[in-house]
């Protein structure tokens, strides 16, 4: 067995998970572009008419019986069978409401998706992890750079704590199911095109963005990165670095290790504007290759 990407073949029906978030409807919007029966869920509609466009269900995650009733096909007008679950809903960020209401809320969420799912018998789960885990917000410098999947989970908040044990919760329900196929994306700062017009100003204090070295993933680009992940049908538990090729700033990325982290090892010859948060992985399992950039969106 070769270490090559897949080519996508999305499954037929798909239920993706806090459907109005912002990567949420770039997801279902992809998903459905791409031809996939696309079962979208939140807790809420959302604030735009847009966000519930198609087949959409209101449920609660924390409540294991929705969870099990919409990936069973089993409510009214919702039928037909489940062959994959994309689980994007969180609270999602740290400081957003206290601690332990975001642990309480992300890790009931994720259980109940991963337990259903396994009840259910769908084989195929792809989740939101975060670049929180590998040690953001970088106070303790990163071990080395581009930082990758190759060290142990780092998580420095509550949030990225629940990140960290949801991907080790992945690994045993692969372990109690040699079939399941878990793949956790470890998605970077998301970003929407109406936001890029902010980025100019961060070459003013390269400190302003150090906290995650400075990547950002391009919404599209994450809702790309969600359909390789479904067309990855291995089994087992991975995770994956998923950023944009570059970096928000326009100093190099060589430049910018050096004047605020210069006692971190740097492992390759870097590239003018380079992630410092490595696709290598997604780019080798997943054919992932970033197709946005900031660059083109700022005069």
């Amino acid at each position: 067995m070769t270490d090559s990407a897949p080519v996508p073949v999305p499954p037929r029906r798909v239920v993706v998970t806090g459907a109005t978030g912002k990567l949420g409807r770039a997801v279902v919007a992809h998903l459905r572009d791409v031809g996939v029966d696309v079962l979208a869920v939140d807790r809420t509609a959302g604030s735009d008419p847009r966000d519930v466009a198609g087949e959409f269900l209101l449920a609660d995650l924390t409540d294991y019986g929705q969870v099990l009733e919409a990936l069973l096909g089993g409510t009214d007008e919702h039928g037909g069978r489940v062959d994959a679950v994309v689980h994007l809903a969180a609270i999602p960020a740290p400081g957003l409401l206290p601690n332990a209401t975001t642990f309480a809320n992300n890790s009931a969420a994720t259980y109940n998706v991963f337990a259903a799912a396994r009840a259910a018998g769908v084989k195929r789960v792809v989740y939101a992890s975060s670049e929180t885990v590998l040690g953001l917000p970088f106070d303790t410098p990163p071990p080395y750079a581009p930082v990758d999947e190759e060290y142990a989970p780092r998580p420095e908040t509550t949030y990225s704590l629940n990140k960290a044990l949801e991907e080790e919760m992945a690994r045993h329900f692969c372990r109690w199911d040699p079939e399941l196929t878990m793949l956790g994306l470890r998605f970077s700062n998301v970003m929407d095109v109406e936001d890029y017009a902010q980025f100019p100003s961060f070459d003013a204090d390269p400190r302003l963005r150090r906290w995650n070295l400075w990547g950002y993933i391009d919404a599209r680009d994450g809702a790309q990165a969600v359909e390789r992940a479904l067309a990855y049908d291995r089994p087992g538990a991975e995770v994956f670095v998923i950023a944009n090729a570059d970096t928000v700033m326009s100093r190099s990325s060589a430049g910018l290790m050096r004047e605020v982290y210069p006692g971190v090892e740097i492992r390759k010859e870097l590239g003018e504007h380079e992630t410092l948060l490595s696709i290598d992985k997604a780019r080798r399992l997943l054919g992932y290759e970033p197709r946005h950039t900031w660059r083109n969106h700022v005069s």
